[in-house]
């Protein structure tokens, strides 16, 4: 069943942030998005300009017509905006038994503030105690605790102190901070947990918050485990920034609806073919006058990558065994676990998961017939790879 994830949260006529990142990347990750608007803002790449609060009993209602008629997996709350807001959502939202994210909406990418000071203080007593995790950004972050925090230690400690409020889980996210490096720390009552990339460069990053919380809902919802739906998530936004549309003159919007092909549903994704070839030169010529995208091109490895319009990859491999075969490629957010549930049922893998040095983990086994299969892992690895053309 199609996972029904409800998004609470405010309009963004510019499209990149809100309830329109958060249907899109619902959309994406194959869920079924539902929606309460709870404020319509005037704004672009270029910021808020004007805010205009829809009523709490219209927040209220929109919430109950979703859930009584077609019900409900995961919520992902965002701007709420002042008091009385706050209030309506959480009664509404009184003895739903689903997994809630709440992402404590305060500040504008531009700088505009999206909240009424004293209503954090109702989202503290109200709201935090219902979710099973929030994701607060360093500034958000600084707010809820009254605390400076100036590098990822101070981010992690910062983020065990906000636990004690009441939610079941904190995902501090890292990106205000200085360095190249981006760290985002998952805290729960047993741990904690640090995933670690390196920054993307870019302006298109308007609604990188509300992105990554509906994905994460989105997750929740779909069944994984809050580590494998926060990997996930995560997974998500870095590709949709990659794959930004270049759109407005401030901060643009991401590619959500780019996001295609890659790890989008907790299933297995056929995603990748690699033919053998024989002449380099002349394979390269021909699957460029076919239309397909060269992404990578390797000759001294006789190795090339082609992107199709779908996003599925196809790549040439000279000496990558016998003309006229084939190497299906099955890409997985639970590889080990997958390849393990295998080998228990008594499948004979050839490869075991292993970290290979193009940055993709790869299992390797045959079918019946001998037809070359890897299970694999890459993330952003098979689309955007370090040596991308």
């Amino acid at each position: 069943m199609t996972a029904r994830i409800l998004a609470i949260a405010g309009s963004d006529s510019g499209g990149g942030a809100g309830i329109q990142a958060d249907i899109k990347t619902i959309t994406a990750l194959g869920g079924y998005a539902m929606t309460a608007v709870t404020a319509i803002t005037v704004q672009n790449t270029l910021g808020v300009s004007a805010v205009h609060a829809v009523p709490p009993e219209i927040v209220a209602g929109q919430i109950r017509a979703c859930i009584d008629d077609i019900g409900v997996d995961a919520i992902k709350i965002g701007m709420l905006g002042n008091e009385a807001t706050i209030n309506a959502v959480a009664d509404a939202l009184e003895g739903v038994r689903v997994p809630i994210v709440l992402d404590p909406v305060m500040i504008a990418k531009g700088g505009a503030a999206l909240i009424e000071e004293e209503a954090v203080w109702a989202m503290m007593q109200r709201l935090l105690p219902m979710a099973n995790v929030i994701t607060p950004n360093v500034p958000e972050l600084v707010a809820l605790t009254e605390t400076e925090v100036e590098d990822a230690a101070d981010m992690l400690l910062a983020a065990q102190e906000l636990l004690i409020a009441g939610p079941r889980a904190v995902l501090a996210k890292g990106g205000h901070l200085e360095g190249d490096q981006l760290t985002d720390w998952l805290v729960t009552r047993q741990g904690h947990l640090a995933f670690t990339d390196a920054k993307i460069d870019t302006r298109s990053s308007h609604g990188t918050g509300c992105t990554l919380s509906s994905a994460l809902a989105c997750g929740l919802g779909q069944g994984l485990l809050l580590p494998e739906a926060v990997k996930r998530a995560r997974i998500y936004v870095r590709l949709a920034l990659r794959s930004a549309p270049g759109l407005g003159q401030g901060h643009g919007p991401m590619g959500h609806g780019q996001v295609i092909n890659d790890i989008t549903a907790p299933a297995p994704v056929l995603n990748q073919i690699t033919v053998p070839a024989t002449d380099y030169g002349a394979s390269l010529a021909f699957y460029r006058q076919l239309g397909l995208r060269l992404i990578v091109d390797s000759p001294d490895n006789g190795y090339a990558r082609f992107e199709a319009g779908n996003g599925v990859t196809l790549s040439i491999h000279v000496g990558d065994g016998v003309a006229g075969g084939a190497t299906v490629y099955l890409e997985s957010l639970r590889l080990d676990a997958w390849v393990a549930e295998l080998v228990a049922a008594e499948l004979v893998v050839d490869q075991l998961p292993r970290d290979e040095d193009w940055l993709w983990r790869e299992a390797r086994l045959h079918d019946p017939a001998g037809n070359r299969i890897c299970l694999y892992a890459a993330g952003e690895a098979r689309r955007f790879p370090p040596w991308r053309v």
